[in-house]
This record gives structure tokens, sequence and C-alpha cells, in this order.
């Protein structure tokens, strides 16, 4: 078995408001999710830890400080304005090469979010916060803890959409990118970040995609058919420096598990050949067949045969959680997953 990490603080953060096509919803990025997992790993045995605080400067090194502050003060600023909504959600985004930086709360909103799924309550700061400590501590479990060479973070909010200094689709610190710097700056000269979540990792490409010491490789719906649409074409490849170190597999709506386990084997050959000396696994459970999104057919079985697949490669992994929504085999597919 392998370590795992998991921080109470997530269930601070319930949001009440996803905008999706102009209508308001509940929000599917809820506490239950995370519980419903913690639940299923305890009755598999996993001994859940809340992880040490590692501090603000690991976040610093991939998030500006100027939003971090944002996450931090946004809800007390917006709660100051008069006739404002009960959650931070941005109703003006700038558009350009070089927005100025609006002073009022309202402003600042539109400049830090990238859509509107991801509005931010009392709780929010607090919960990501967490789920970001939970990464590192499986990274550090990883670096420092004596042959412990497989950790899982169960990390909520997720991470993977979010930007350096951008919240968007329901992440608001990116996990994976923060667990995987932590790497580089504990002696692991390159690092892979594997994304096997359904939609794209938009926010972790952006972050990494001017070098070449981070590789990012990620399957996931096709984005001209699906979120987040403008990010995750095969003809997405990296620049300057990082120019081939970011690789693509968008793959059609309603693709068969054997066709993703073939696809798979082609994505890990580019890791193998990226040579990194550490692994983190921006895990999505949402490709389940049974997932609200349906998206992908992948079985509880499949999850096993994937995390086999990946571990093969017989790197020290850090596998961090990132979408995979209410459905009664949630629990089952991350078991399944860290079984293999």
């Amino acid at each position: 078995m392998q370590a795992v990490f998991y921080h109470e603080g997530h269930q601070a953060h319930n949001p009440k408001m996803w905008f999706y096509r102009g209508v308001a919803q509940q929000s599917r990025e809820v506490p239950e999710r995370a519980l419903a997992i913690k639940s299923a790993l305890t009755a598999a045995g996993y001994q859940v830890t809340a992880p040490l605080d590692f501090g603000r400067k690991p976040l610093e090194r991939v998030h500006t400080e100027r939003y971090l502050k944002f996450l931090e003060v946004a809800y007390e600023d917006w709660i100051r304005l008069e006739g404002t909504g009960p959650e931070v959600v941005a109703n003006m985004f700038p558009i350009g090469k070089d927005p100025g930086y609006p002073e009022i709360i309202s402003g600042r909103a539109g400049f830090h979010m990238e859509d509107l799924s991801c509005p931010i309550n009392a709780g929010t700061w607090r919960a990501a916060y967490g789920s970001a400590q939970s990464a590192l501590a499986a990274a550090d479990a990883v670096i420092h803890g004596n042959g412990v060479t497989r950790a899982f973070g169960l990390c909520r909010p997720p991470g993977h959409h979010a930007f350096a200094e951008r919240a968007a689709g329901y992440c608001y610190l990116n996990n994976a990118a923060i667990a995987a710097q932590y790497f580089r700056d504990h002696g692991a000269a390159r690092v892979s970040i594997l994304d096997v979540d359904v939609h794209h990792g938009n926010g972790s490409q952006d972050i990494f995609y001017d070098r070449g010491d981070v590789q990012f490789v990620s399957l996931h719906g096709d984005p001209a058919n699906f979120s987040p649409f403008f990010w995750g074409y095969k003809n997405q490849t990296g620049r300057g420096e990082g120019e081939g170190a970011t690789v693509n597999f968008p793959l059609p709506l309603g693709v068969s598990e054997a066709d993703y386990l073939a696809t798979l084997t082609i994505a890990l050959k580019a890791v193998q050949a990226f040579g990194p000396d550490a692994l983190v696994i921006s895990l999505g459970l949402d490709t389940f067949v049974g997932d609200p999104y349906a998206a992908f057919r992948i079985t509880t079985a499949g999850y096993g045969r994937i995390a086999a697949m990946i571990y093969a490669l017989t790197k020290p992994s850090v596998a961090v959680l990132e979408g995979g929504y209410l459905c009664p085999e949630l629990g089952k597919n991350l078991v399944t997953f860290l079984n293999a």
C-alpha cells in the first residue's frame, strides 16, 4: 500500500453556483465526493493521514503572489460590497495581452477567474490551501519517506485547470504543478506530469509550456467538442525551451476502454523517452463509464489496468485527485487504481 494524505478543511468549500450556458446550477464539485473516496480508502485498509503544513513558499513557486493574495482575501472583500451575491463570481473578463489590474474586488475577480465554474466562498482559501498541502505531503513522502515510492493526495478542490494566476474549472491551486515543482526543487532534474482526467489539464500545460524540465502528457476528450475547448490540441507541443515537452492525446467522446489503453501505451512511451526522475499523475476518475460526464467508457477494472501500466514505469510517483464525481463506484474506482 502507499501513503495517502487528506485535509479535512476541504469541507469548508461547498460551492452553490455553477454557471453553464448562462444558467446557475448546483456544482458537481461537492464535499461528498472526497468523503466518499476517503470512506472507501479507510474500508480498504488505507491509513489516511493529515498533511503537515509546508507553508506558502511551495505555492509561490507555481502561482503569483498577487493571485495567492486574491484567493486569501477575495471573499472578505466581496461581502463588503453592496449588492453582491453569496459567492465571489466574476461578471467581466479581460481581453487583450496586457490588461490593467483593478483595485475593486469585482474587477480582480474577473482578472483571476478563467470561467464561471469556480466561485469563492468563506472556506475556499482554506480548502484550496489544504488541498495543495496534501499534494506536497505526498511528494515529500516519496522524497523523504524511507523507501516510499508511491503516494496519493486526496486533493479537493482539484487543481489541473488552475493557471499561475487564474482559477478555472473547479480549480484554484494547481496541485499537480505544485507537486512537480516540489520534486524539481528537491533534486529531480526532470519531472513528468501524466494527466488522465477526462478534461485537458490546461492550467498544468500553461504553467510549464515554456519549460523543458517538466513534461506534460495528457489523454482527454477532444477539445474541438469538449471543455476546456481551447487547450489540448495535438499541435500544442510547447514553446521555446519547452518545445516537445507537451504531448497531447485528444480522444473522441465515447472512446472505448480498449482504445484508451492503446493510446495510454503510446503516451507512456513518451514519458519513458523523456526520462523523468519522478512522475506526477493527475488522476481523474471522471473517465468512468458511470460518471456524470459520461464521456469515456473506462470500467472499474480498467482503473487497475491503467495504474498497472503507469506504475510499470517504476518511477517515484505521486497521484493527485482531479475529477471524478458522485456515483456509486467512485470510491471503488480509486481503490482499484491504488491497489494495482
